[in-house]
């Protein structure tokens, strides 16, 4: 299917202005060089706690996050000693889930691996392509912790790097036009949904952000969910 169909929608919809005023933000590959890897291990560290709970209450302690995980230096975290993240399960400046706490380490350790081969995370990432995010993601998932799935597609929007949220309505509209017939989470889900947004790439030539954005547009899937059903 042709994009131009998603663009007229999500136009229809939501007004020009407005969505040209949600497209996220994508950086030149050279800015995701600049950060240093503490960065990026707070990032996902920030999206790790935010999955299942109000972002916003995340986001207001951050700077306590911070504090508390002083500053996320990977080199420290992936040898942190057990008695540190104890102390921080008892920390309350920050949300204790020792779950999610535990994950740190793990990050931290992926982190530090990549830049010894790479020079740095970022310049990892600035050297993954888009057409191939299916695979970066299978990468988190397999050497860090709770990487899966939206977390870590909402840690690469937010750090810009230029890829696709699988959203609800995202995932509505591919199934809708047919382009997707399993799981979102399943291997195969993700290879189709990456074979829709490669070809709408190659075709328009818009980020893959802008694109994921612009299909998230054209449908409503919480309001969907909400209508009530016919009898039968």
């Amino acid at each position: 299917m042709k994009f131009d169909y998603f663009q007229e929608r999500a136009r229809a919809r939501k007004g020009a202005t407005e969505l040209e005023q949600r497209l996220p933000q994508v950086h030149p590959k050279q800015r995701l060089t600049e950060y240093d890897d503490a960065f990026y291990l707070a990032e996902m560290t920030r999206g790790i706690f935010r999955a299942g709970f109000v972002w916003r209450i995340i986001d207001n302690k951050w700077a306590d996050f911070q504090a508390a995980f002083s500053g996320f230096v990977p080199l420290y975290w992936q040898q942190v000693p057990p008695e540190r993240l104890e102390q921080l399960a008892d920390d309350p400046r920050i949300v204790r889930n020792w779950q999610k706490i535990e994950t740190v380490p793990v990050n931290a350790r992926m982190i530090v691996e990549v830049a010894e081969e790479h020079g740095s995370f970022g310049n990892f990432l600035a050297h993954w392509p888009s057409s191939d995010q299916a695979g970066l993601l299978d990468y988190f998932k397999v050497n860090g912790a709770r990487l899966a799935g939206a977390t870590a597609q909402h840690f690469l929007r937010r750090v810009g790097w230029d890829g696709f949220v699988l959203s609800a309505d995202v995932v509505t509209a591919l199934k809708n036009h047919n382009l997707m017939d399993a799981s979102p989470t399943s291997k195969r889900g993700m290879r189709q949904a990456q074979q829709a947004f490669n070809q709408w790439h190659e075709e328009t030539g818009l980020p893959y952000s802008h694109l994921s954005r612009i299909v998230s547009m054209t449908v409503d899937a919480a309001a969907a969910e909400r209508k009530p059903r016919r009898r039968s």
